[in-house]
């Protein structure tokens, strides 16, 4: 084989733009591009080499961009003729195409040389209930023969005979008709757009569909035949060449993607937990959906995408401004100058860390153009060439500032009204019930909750103490335990027990769920030490002898966390009066108060587990 250095410098060249290029048009995500860049080189610059397919796996929550990613990075690799986007499922919904190696035929994917396909969503193409029953697929079953050694079968023998069987018998009936004298004969009776494409793809054609279209009867018949006799039209195809990237949405794996009030969690938290996931993970997950040996034919190559930071965000926001200024500065010969309480609007209305990016552009579009069309029209208007925008917090106003002018539009965020919506007394109680669960939280772990919030853009969760990632050990679910019965028993210590609320039912069913596991699952009883949890008729337990003990210990562990939230009123009473007056609390606010109230307490960042010192025990 004789390698052109230079034309793999020329290459190596275009791979480095291209990463360039990437980075620019997308933020916050370096080291995907930086580790796709690096998988795909062997196939950019030598595929000569390849045996098999470089198969490369993206996996993140919807709208972080992997998609977008693999479109423009064949676009700039001049990659758009040689690439093919596929959304595999395995419902009843009727298409075309029944399997991968047609879809890549008609795309003309099927001439051995280098190419790229995507292969999106593929979680929707489960072959495994939630119940781990199998699914029977009839589509797309060539998929996990590409992934395997990218080798796909071609049409039987018997397929030619029959598509020229059916083509004669057609050309007979024509005939026919026409002899009994009828005249609504098919337009084209011999071969049609259709007859061209499948003949073209029977016999790996290189001619196009056209000449293919106009080719005598008699040379298209000696063709087939001829072609009948070489074996290389019922070789299987080789893709060995070809670059597949499979993309998708793994819930299994990013849990973080089904939290409520997304639009209230920091960002940052989000990002510390998916930064935790691994590709162990990812298998875990796959595993809940596809048999062990197609989970095999994923291979080791998984790009894992993290949610976004909250500086990233900020990033895409000032990106979208300075588009928008650059834009209207081209267009209108006008100077925006934005300052930054817009960019904070934007981001409190725009930002649903679990949903990446595409609600931000939404935001910036209903927040900025729309309203940026009302003073330009102004300033056109009146030949001025600067506008300058704010936002006034407290009279809830865009306003622009225009020449000498100053034109006023009334703008409250879609989610900053929801927010603002929360009625007084509903925050108040609200406040009490998270101050439980964040002073019982410092009293049983020391640490700060990452977010204490009682006003949220939801209907549907009242608020929420963030807590760390906690390592479960006996004593630690007991702690668990009386942090989620904290919330109700902080209401009954502050309002009276007439006055608490029925906003404790899910912490509940989490206090029980985690007093159950520990008696019947973990065995930290002493009376208990079978599983009483088994599931299996064979095995199954009465689980019934264990109730009064469950019902024991969650009375203990309330009697306990109404003890210590007693013991520590002032700072319950005090950070709710905080909380409900501002609606949210970071962890240095948490810490301060502790403090003033003689509570030892340390911020630990987003993403640390708590768990004992087991090492040190291990040693000493």
């Amino acid at each position: 084989m004789i390698i052109d250095k230079e034309e793999i410098q020329k290459k190596k060249k275009k791979l480095d733009d291209c990463k360039a290029f990437l980075k620019k048009e997308f933020i916050g995500i370096d080291k995907i591009i930086d580790d796709l860049m690096e998988y795909i080189q062997i196939w950019y610059l030598m595929p000569e080499i390849l045996t098999r397919p470089v198969v490369i796996n993206l996996w993140g929550m919807t709208g972080v961009g992997k998609t977008d990613l693999v479109r423009k990075m064949v676009r700039f690799l001049d990659f758009q003729n040689r690439f093919v986007e596929i959304e595999l499922n395995n419902t009843d919904e009727t298409s075309w195409s029944k399997n991968v190696s047609d879809i890549l035929q008609s795309n003309g994917l099927s001439d051995e040389k280098p190419s790229i396909a995507l292969f999106d969503e593929i979680q929707r193409f489960y072959t495994i209930d939630p119940d781990g029953t199998p699914v029977s697929q009839t589509k797309f079953t060539d998929f996990w023969e590409l992934l395997s050694d990218g080798r796909l079968s071609k049409k039987e023998r018997d397929d030619l005979e029959h598509y020229l069987f059916s083509y004669l018998f057609r050309k007979k009936e024509n005939d026919r008709r026409k002899r009994n004298g009828e005249t609504e004969l098919d337009e084209n009776p011999y071969l049609n757009m259709w007859d061209a494409k499948e003949l073209k793809k029977y016999l790996s054609m290189e001619d196009d569909v056209m000449s293919i279209i106009d080719m005598k009867e008699e040379d298209m018949i000696k063709l087939i035949r001829k072609k009948q006799k070489e074996k290389k039209i019922y070789e299987p195809v080789d893709y060995s060449k070809m670059l597949i990237i499979i993309s998708g949405n793994l819930d299994e794996a990013f849990q973080m993607s089904k939290e409520t009030s997304e639009a209230d969690v920091d960002a940052n938290i989000y990002h510390a937990f998916t930064k935790k996931i691994t590709m162990v993970d990812i298998k875990n997950a796959l595993a809940r959906k596809f048999r062990p040996e197609q989970v095999a034919r994923f291979g080791n190559i998984h790009l894992i995408y993290f949610s976004l930071k909250t500086e990233d965000f900020q990033k895409l926001i000032q990106r979208e401004i300075n588009n928008l200024k650059q834009k209207t500065k081209n267009k209108f010969g006008v100077s925006l100058k934005i300052n930054k309480n817009i960019n904070d609007l934007i981001y409190r209305n725009g930002v649903f860390p679990v949903q990446g990016v595409r609600p931000v552009f939404s935001s910036v579009v209903d927040i900025l153009d729309t309203n940026l069309s009302k003073f330009l029209f102004d300033a056109i208007i009146h030949d001025d060439k600067n506008i300058e925008i704010d936002y006034l917090q407290d009279k809830k106003m865009i306003i622009g500032k225009i020449g000498t002018r100053m034109v006023e539009i009334p703008y409250l965020g879609r989610i900053d009204s929801i927010r603002q919506a929360n009625q007084q007394d509903a925050v108040a109680n609200i406040s009490v019930h998270e101050c439980g669960h964040a002073v019982s939280y410092i009293l049983y772990t020391g640490f700060a909750p990452l977010q204490l919030k009682s006003k949220v853009a939801s209907s549907y969760a009242a608020g929420f103490t963030f807590p760390h990632q906690i390592h479960d050990t006996k004593e630690s679910l007991l702690d668990r335990i009386k942090i989620y019965l904290a919330g109700g028993i902080a209401e009954e210590i502050i309002f009276g027990d007439k006055n608490a609320s029925i906003g404790r039912s899910h912490d509940r069913e989490q206090a029980t769920s985690l007093a159950i596991d520990y008696i019947r699952k973990y065995g930290f009883d002493d009376d208990y030490q079978a599983t009483y949890n088994l599931e299996d008729y064979s095995h199954r337990m009465q689980q019934h002898i264990t109730d009064d003990k469950i019902e024991k210990l969650m009375q203990e562990l309330a009697k306990k966390t109404k003890e210590d939230l007693t013991l520590h009123i002032d700072l319950l009473k005090n950070m709710s009066i905080g909380l409900s007056k501002k609606g949210n609390m970071t962890p240095k606010e948490i810490y301060d108060i502790a403090t003033q109230h003689k509570l030892k307490v340390s911020i630990k960042e987003e993403g640390y587990l708590h768990i004992a010192e087991y090492h040190n025990l291990l040693n000493s």
